[in-house]
């Protein structure tokens, strides 16, 4: 009890008092950077452990007990960040968007056509009953997977995406990646999430579009095969069921970012019907 009385009273120096405030900020911001995600419930977790470990050994001489921490220490460092990877990896992302002089710049006029080919051709699709899946890439690069598929290098036009994605072609299978307003690979395979808490109802698609935005801070639409829906996916969250207005202000949020918080918003409904 004296060790407690000690800390409480050096909190009366400011010194001590911006020590303590920096600590509090800084798991404050640990928890916002990992909110929305599935480590965020683990995270807490950890950090009630934590606190009733410290308070454990500093009120009772565990002489074993505190070797043992002492002893697992540097394990527990090293695991922490394999256990955490893609939550960190999203959050470094989060914290390097929130700064707009090192995001490179677009151009708003062939932005804007590309979202309307985008808009449209998601529509006819939608109407045919054809399957489809488009990426547009973000900060991360996905170089990876467009080495995988096949190169395209081309203007997003509204002909060539329903081609690509007309059944029983040889690319309607894969992914379409858009990179600097052009597309830049079709047929490219994607990582699929892991999670198993997903409607029964999303296919391989929709959990192929839900895995890269897991993996990265790139925005998927999924038109489904099935039922024609048109789905976007971003930050391991999916909102389905979207019309062309819908989707068209979803887009043009993701390339402004000024309206970052808006694309948030949208993301945070969890596997909006």
């Amino acid at each position: 009890m004296s060790d407690y009385l000690s800390i409480l009273s050096r909190l009366t120096d400011w010194q001590n008092l911006l020590d303590v405030s920096l600590v509090t900020l800084f798991f404050f911001l640990l928890l916002r950077l990992f909110r929305g995600t599935q480590a965020v419930q683990l995270l807490r977790g950890l950090l009630v452990i934590g606190l009733v470990i410290v308070v454990i050994t500093r009120t009772f001489d565990l002489t074993a007990f505190s070797w043992l921490l002492r002893s697992s220490s540097t394990a527990i460092l090293v695991a922490i960040p394999v256990i955490f990877q893609p939550e960190l990896r999203r959050a470094l992302e989060r914290v390097g968007r929130g700064m707009p002089f090192l995001n490179r710049k677009v151009d708003s006029t062939m932005t804007q056509e590309m979202i309307s080919a985008i808009v449209r051709a998601c529509t006819q699709l939608s109407d045919s009953r054809h399957g489809a899946l488009i990426v547009l890439e973000g900060a991360t690069g996905l170089g990876e997977y467009i080495d995988r598929g096949v190169s395209i290098d081309s203007e997003v036009t509204v002909e060539l995406l329903l081609t690509i994605f007309f059944p029983n072609t040889a690319l309607h299978d894969g992914a379409v990646i858009l990179r600097d307003s052009r597309i830049a690979a079709a047929g490219c395979v994607l990582p699929l999430t892991s999670r198993d808490t997903l409607d029964s109802q999303l296919g391989t698609r929709h959990r192929a579009a839900i895995g890269i935005t897991e993996q990265s801070d790139a925005l998927s639409i999924v038109v489904s095969e099935e039922t024609g829906a048109i789905s976007v996916a971003r930050n391991g969250r999916i909102v389905r069921r979207l019309d062309d207005n819908r989707l068209r202000r979803i887009l043009t949020d993701f390339f402004d970012p000024r309206n970052q918080p808006a694309v948030d918003a949208v993301e945070n409904v969890p596997h909006a019907e």
